[in-house]
């Protein structure tokens, strides 16, 4: 079983590379127009599908890097460098703008036919940098026994989600400009300082290799 402290820094990293409190205000704007019953639909279907996509990576991530010809170590420095661009959009507070532009672009594409699937679960769920920071925290929780704990975290990451989708109206209200503002620095700055111990991981991993 993986130590406390592995079990603590992953489930931290998954929460922020997904980010709950900033797709509150997306998902409203997604779901606008809806009811509570379909809001609720559309929650329920969009955290399964990223739990299903998240969950995958973590099981099979390194056979997809294997069958590539890339090497963990190598994924590592990749995953380290890309988490931290997403955490330096977060401390400048350029990716919620990226966000939601994929989402206004979706919907009037898909004219909110299944925004569940696309683009709530894939990519504001499951996006680049909770599926780059799954295949990494895989390689370092091996076993059934790390497997299932990841999947465990993933899995409550997504309950938690799911939470902030059923209380976006209050949540939002709650927060305001700058509370989101706040909050979504403060944890890229947490992000940030966990994509600096992945690149450092791997920097050394390929040194010894």
């Amino acid at each position: 079983m993986p130590h406390l402290d592995s079990l603590f820094n992953a489930f931290i990293t998954i929460l922020v590379t997904i980010d709950p409190p900033g797709l509150a205000p997306l998902f409203l704007a997604l779901t606008g127009g809806m009811n509570r019953a379909e809001r609720l639909q559309v929650s329920i279907r969009a955290s399964v599908i990223g739990f299903g996509v998240l969950a995958l990576f973590a099981l099979a991530g390194a056979a997809i890097l294997k069958a590539f010809g890339i090497t963990l170590p190598a994924f590592r420095v990749a995953g380290g460098l890309l988490l931290f661009y997403i955490a330096a959009e977060m401390i400048f507070e350029q990716r919620n703008e990226r966000k939601e532009k994929s989402a206004s672009a979706a919907v009037t594409k898909d004219r909110i036919r299944d925004i569940a699937a696309f683009p709530l679960a894939i990519p504001l769920i499951a996006g680049p940098g909770a599926i780059s920071a799954t295949v990494l925290l895989s390689s370092k929780m091996p076993g059934i026994a790390g497997q299932a704990a990841l999947l465990a975290i993933i899995l409550l990451c997504l309950i938690l989600t799911y939470c902030v989708f059923l209380l976006a109206e209050r949540i939002d209200g709650l927060l305001g400009m700058t509370g989101r503002s706040i909050l979504t620095r403060l944890l890229g700055v947490i992000l940030a300082a966990l994509a600096v111990q992945f690149v450092a991981d791997g920097i050394k991993a390929l040194a010894l290799s």
